[in-house]
């Protein structure tokens, strides 16, 4: 019976369980890895520091955390006496039940604010929840239908959406520069494995280069070339340490027409090449 969470995928439709060691989030601390299944994590003690994707995140006490499938998930620091609560599904199942369907209204609501804080109230009944989960996993295990996971699964999901169209609504309104950074964030999330090029960007915009490359400097601090690569970076660090593909296959994977080209970008940013990120 599976004790811990699956560093790419789950072997079987669902997993749910609680108290996760700190030897099992130190899985995850010495190198991203990009998950293939949705996660759903609430945090009742303790404190998390990790990057989902390129951000940073402070998991506390009541915050409730969704990772989608195709988050890079990185554990950067563990502080307290943690007590977590973690469900995952993995990708089959997703794909199988069309979830993604049931989310696509909320989908960029939840990539780009994984960590929500709940009221206590709110926390309790969710953990209440996981707790039920538990022990209905452990008492039948291998023996639920997928109809029965299935609408597990639905039901939590419907639950989250109203969360989180709540923080949608009682957010501001995004300034032009803001949203110009939010959209401009969300093509690189989707275009990075194939696209590097500014001006791909701009254009899917539709405005200029040089605005484009202001007004992210002026809220992010970052360059548009900064931000592309950390997401392309990112993902060859998950698949050198997460997978036995070859140099010259991540490579491919990522839109770099030769090893040559990769080796270069890669020890620019990182400071060795991807062959000794992989040995070491």
């Amino acid at each position: 019976m599976p004790k811990e969470l699956p560093k790419l995928d789950i072997p079987e439709d669902w997993i749910v369980g609680k108290d996760i060691s700190r030897e099992i989030l130190n899985m995850y601390t010495n190198f991203p890895c990009r998950l293939k299944a949705g996660i759903f994590v609430l945090c009742m003690g303790g404190e998390i520091e990790a990057l989902i994707d390129t951000t940073n995140y402070r998991v506390k006490a009541n915050d409730f955390v969704t990772i989608l499938p195709g988050s890079i998930l990185q554990i950067l620091k563990v502080t307290g006496e943690l007590n977590i609560y973690f469900l995952g599904y993995s990708s089959q199942f997703i794909i199988e039940t069309n979830v993604i369907k049931a989310t696509v209204d909320i989908f960029y609501t939840i990539k780009t604010s994984p960590v929500i804080p709940l009221k206590d109230e709110v926390a309790q009944i969710i953990r209440e929840h996981l707790d039920l989960l538990a022990k209905t996993y452990l008492t039948f295990y291998g023996k639920i239908s997928k109809e029965v996971t299935k609408h597990m699964l639905l039901t939590l999901v419907y639950g989250l959406g109203d969360l989180y169209k709540d923080i949608r609504t009682k957010k501001t309104v995004l300034c032009k520069s803001e949203q110009i950074t939010h959209d401009f964030t969300q093509l690189v999330m989707r275009h990075y494995s194939q696209e590097r090029n500014v001006a791909f960007y701009a254009e899917k915009l539709g405005i200029t280069q040089a605005h484009l490359s202001t007004t992210i400097r002026q809220v992010t601090g970052k360059t548009c070339l900064e931000i592309i690569a950390s997401m392309v970076i990112m993902d060859a660090k998950a698949q050198l340490k997460s997978t036995e593909a070859s140099v010259q296959s991540i490579a491919y994977s990522l839109n770099f027409t030769n090893m040559s080209f990769f080796g270069k970008y890669f020890k620019r940013h990182v400071g060795i090449s991807p062959q000794e990120y992989r040995n070491n």
